[in-house]
């Protein structure tokens, strides 16, 4: 069941990539691709990433996801944090930014489906620690922030509270982990950089999609870290 499970989350992920190609391309004028038409004239959907692989990326992660929650009630919530994650790393990537209107409200449309599973299951201990998650870790970066403004902007701060929601629903271990794994992330990606000199001693790289990746290596081994 769950490796049925997982090759309907890719099927599904495929189409959902889809969308968030366009949605990102969409972003800001004017746009990197643009698809065309069999006629050769220029279609109205911008692109962000040429295709496939962004549709093809989100397809694996949603099978990934899949493999890990199996068919249950968590489960379509970790599948829009990663469609929502898959989005802001794009738009990160390309403008160094994490726009307010996504991110507001995927914590709303999170809570209100994470609020879903802990009711169906009757448990409600991991919605509490979850909303306890997304205030720590949102304070945690908003006081980051504050001391270095150069290394951490608001964008960041918000998004953190939103991947607060999801790790502290999975545990206080698998939150302190996951926030860490971001710095780690981050700074093996620098170094690389440096290394290949792709980057300069005062280059800067956006943090997003480091945060999305040390969240994303959490939830993948939080069976691991509950013990």
């Amino acid at each position: 069941m769950t490796a049925v499970t997982a090759l309907v989350a890719g099927a599904l992920g495929l189409l959902v990539g889809r969308f968030l190609n366009g949605a990102a391309g969409r972003f800001s004028w004017p746009p990197r691709l643009r698809l065309r038409r069999p006629g050769g004239d220029a279609a109205t959907t911008p692109l962000a990433v040429p295709p496939p692989v962004l549709e093809g990326g989100t397809a694996l992660l949603f099978a990934l996801v899949a493999l890990r929650f199996g068919l249950s009630w968590a489960l379509p919530a970790f599948l829009f944090l990663a469609a929502v994650g898959v989005l802001l790393a794009v738009i990160d990537l390309q403008h160094r930014l994490l726009p307010n209107r996504v991110i507001v409200p995927s914590v709303g449309i999170g809570a209100g489906l994470l609020f879903l599973a802990a009711a169906f299951d009757h448990d409600w201990d991991p919605l509490l620690r979850a909303g306890l998650g997304a205030v720590v870790l949102f304070a945690v970066f908003l006081v980051l922030a504050l001391i270095s403004p150069g290394g951490l902007g608001m964008g960041d701060v918000k998004l953190a509270g939103l991947l607060g929601l999801y790790l502290g629903w999975l545990g206080w271990a698998v939150l302190a982990v996951g926030a860490a794994a971001g710095f780690v992330v981050q700074a093996a990606l620098a170094l690389t950089l440096l290394a290949a000199r792709r980057i300069g001693l005062r280059g800067e790289l956006p943090f997003g999609p480091a945060l999305l990746v040390g969240a994303v290596l959490a939830i993948g081994w939080s069976d691991a870290l509950l013990g």
